[in-house]
């Protein structure tokens, strides 16, 4: 159980807030929480590399010369993988690269990294309704207000995602906006700085406590 300050949109603290996440243990956490890293991004690639073997471009149905007597090397196809515009030998073809995880383990891997940023944990008011419009400037200072250097890869979670609130970030480069029910590993670590708000908080105990 970890205990967390709540800060309001101007920054100051208003109250506190608890972080209580069942986790992995010790000597075994890294190794489910690289697991399921290495799952997300694996299962992000697309797959759909492909090239053409010999068989498969075209012409080279004419032997190029014959056998004997020119005084160059025997050729049979001018598509040989040794010929410009020929075939590509042991080329990428599409293929899955999909591996799979168990449901219990991936929500073990996702409560156990998200806990292990906790000394990098802001937990804010809900602040979509100090957002009458949508304008960047705004949430910029805000989390400047909150402790946060410029420069720092932010991942915010909302309860649920506000159309001035989405305004507001997406042109923000070194930010991340995302729901609370919408949380994986690989966001979690890369971040510099979590910043959450307190509904949103609650809900992900609520989602992720089995």
């Amino acid at each position: 159980m970890v205990d967390c300050v709540v800060r309001n949109w101007q920054g100051e603290e208003v109250g506190q807030a608890t972080l209580d996440l069942r986790v992995a243990k010790e000597e075994s956490a890294a190794h489910v929480v690289h697991r399921a890293l290495v799952m997300q991004m694996t299962n992000a690639r697309q797959g759909t590399a492909s090239t053409k073997t010999r068989a498969e471009v075209s012409g080279g149905g004419r032997k190029p010369w014959r056998q004997k007597g020119t005084g160059r090397a025997r050729a049979g196809s001018n598509r040989s993988p040794l010929w410009r515009g020929g075939g590509v030998t042991f080329g990428p073809k599409p293929r899955d690269y999909n591996i799979k995880m168990n449901r219990k383990e991936r929500r073990l891997a996702l409560r156990t990294a998200f806990q292990s940023r906790t000394e990098d944990l802001i937990v804010v008011q809900d602040f979509a309704d100090q957002l009458t419009r949508p304008k960047t400037k705004d949430l910029v200072e805000a989390i400047t207000r909150w402790g946060i250097a410029p420069e720092s890869k932010v991942l915010l979670i909302v309860p649920e995602i506000e159309q001035t609130v989405y305004l507001s970030a997406r042109n923000i480069p070194t930010l991340r906006l995302i729901s609370a029910t919408r949380l994986n590993v690989y966001d979690v670590l890369n971040a510099d700085k979590i910043v959450t708000t307190d509904t949103a908080l609650a809900k992900i105990q609520e989602v992720y406590s089995d």
